[in-house]
């Protein structure tokens, strides 16, 4: 029984993951363009506001690029490179840990936010507050795993961890093998990422895909301003431009009465 469920958590759950977040993604974006934003309540309470949204993106943006360049990257890479395995699983704990804290601070701050203050609690949906409830758990449970990996300084989970990513990523049957024998809380860190991936198409996480990582790399312009006076052209009343024939919006009748009075 444990080691179906291990390959069905470890095995086939992964695929099943990234498949929904890949193809819900693309469905919801054909299907309902205008449902994918982020619903911000950012006119209430904006002080506790910028203060947690920043700390939990940045945090969470250093987490993630470090989860995916650490696991993806092939195990020969690193040793061809030089770099340790125990460095590699030192400088992964300490960069991820003041990550994690500076993410798991700003996700209190902004769960504390959601369910204090009645008007935005009045316009959140049972997902808006699941997505954080269940993010901040997952936050709680990788900075929890600070204690065991520091049991393994010798940077032998993390070689595990890259094997089983390794394997996924090469459809090896047997790489749910690998996390057997792993600390509990791993298992169940993993498996609520992946859930999170499950659920991105359906709530406002799916807004990660709009994230604007383009912005960094736009061509730079420069804003130049005249020191010398604008001349603008001189309107009238009833004859419009300097120099130009008077306005008819009345039609012909207009025109030709306006004549006869003498108007000029």
């Amino acid at each position: 029984m444990n080691e179906f469920l291990n390959q069905l958590a470890f095995g086939w759950y992964p695929y099943f993951a990234v498949t929904v977040l890949v193809v819900g993604s693309i469905l919801r974006f054909d299907k309902d363009q205008y449902s994918w934003r982020s619903q911000s309540s950012q006119f209430l309470r904006r002080k506790q506001l910028s203060l947690g949204s920043n700390l939990f993106h940045m945090g969470v943006i250093v987490l993630f690029v470090g989860h995916l360049v650490g696991l993806l990257t092939p195990i020969n890479v690193v040793d061809g490179l030089g770099i340790g395995h125990g460095f590699k699983q030192l400088a992964a704990l300490v960069v991820g840990g003041i990550a994690g804290i500076a993410a798991l601070v700003g996700a209190t701050l902004l769960l504390h936010r959601r369910l204090t203050d009645p008007r935005i609690r009045q316009s959140s949906s049972f997902g808006d507050i699941a997505v954080l409830v269940l993010i901040w758990v997952q936050l709680v449970m990788g900075v929890g795993t600070t204690y065991w990996t520091m049991q393994h300084l010798d940077g032998t989970e993390m070689v595990r961890f890259m094997g089983w990513a390794s394997g996924i990523v090469r459809f090896d049957p047997g790489a749910p093998a690998l996390l057997a024998d792993v600390a509990i809380i791993y298992k169940l860190h993993i498996v609520l990422g992946l859930t999170l991936f499950v659920i991105t198409p359906f709530t406002r996480l799916v807004h990660i895909w709009s994230a604007p990582i383009w912005f960094l790399l736009r061509p730079g312009y420069q804003i130049v301003r005249s020191l010398s006076p604008v001349k603008r052209p001189h309107y009238s009343l009833t004859k419009g431009p300097a120099g130009a024939p008077a306005p008819s919006f009345g039609g012909s009748a207009v025109t030709r009465a306006h004549s006869e009075s003498g108007g000029t």
